[in-house]
């Protein structure tokens, strides 16, 4: 692995409502070396206050997923879509050739903690669509996007895949990326892989025809995108 991004050193915004942690460089957080990785743009770690949220604003030609850890979302577009998104759900709206939206805490009393993941689609222009799913974890790695929502999963407009990837201290997975690019971020726990700790909010990248030993020194929850060579 030569891209690696440390939980401590991602960008950081704070407005008060909100509580943003950005792996890659996103709206006023700027960096060269983290513009994202393949056609992975955006992975920022949210925190919104109760009854807080982002009003209605526009997006276009991005396939976004909203993740939700803990707490809910309520989501509301302009294609007349509105849903309550609770933690384990996943959502993937194709904003295609425009789509306004908005997010909000759904709860008056608890914060909601969410990864919201931009992906750059392979096709643009498209009508706006939405899918949102409750994927239970079956064993240690489990699809939640692919390009044609096999195995339950959710579809996306890219040629590449998000899994959950989830171990109890202890136990161990060997990951192959084959002629792909692999991106791992980690949401809970603490874990080796190739004999380097990591943690929490940490996050990094693993080159083509790669293979990727993983150990989990306490029990973990984290994301695996399975992502195109460009």
């Amino acid at each position: 692995m030569k891209y690696i991004r440390k939980s401590a050193e991602r960008g950081k915004a704070n407005f008060g409502w909100l509580d943003s942690k950005h792996s890659f460089s996103f709206g006023n957080y700027y960096d060269k070396n983290h513009m994202g990785v393949s056609v992975l743009r955006v992975i920022n770690d949210d925190m919104v206050m109760p009854g807080q949220g982002f009003g209605e604003h526009g997006h276009r030609d991005m396939e976004i997923i909203s993740y939700v850890i803990e707490g809910a979302l309520q989501h509301e577009d302009s294609t007349g879509n509105s849903y309550k998104v609770p933690a384990g759900d996943v959502q993937r709206m194709s904003a295609g050739r425009g789509v306004m939206h908005s997010e909000f805490n759904a709860s008056k009393e608890d914060k909601v903690k969410f990864l919201q993941i931009w992906i750059q689609p392979n096709v643009t222009g498209i009508k706006p669509s939405y899918e949102q799913k409750t994927i239970r974890q079956q064993g240690q790695l489990t699809s939640l996007v692919n390009p044609n929502g096999d195995n339950g999963a959710l579809s996306i407009n890219q040629d590449a895949s998000l899994s959950r990837l989830v171990l109890k201290k202890g136990e161990d997975i060997t990951l192959n990326t084959e002629q792909r690019i692999g991106y791992l971020h980690i949401i809970k726990g603490q874990l080796n892989a190739d004999g380097e700790q990591f943690t929490a909010g940490d996050g990094f990248a693993v080159e083509p025809e790669q293979t990727l030993e993983i150990k989990a020194d306490s029990g973990i929850e984290a994301l695996w995108f399975d992502l195109p060579m460009t």
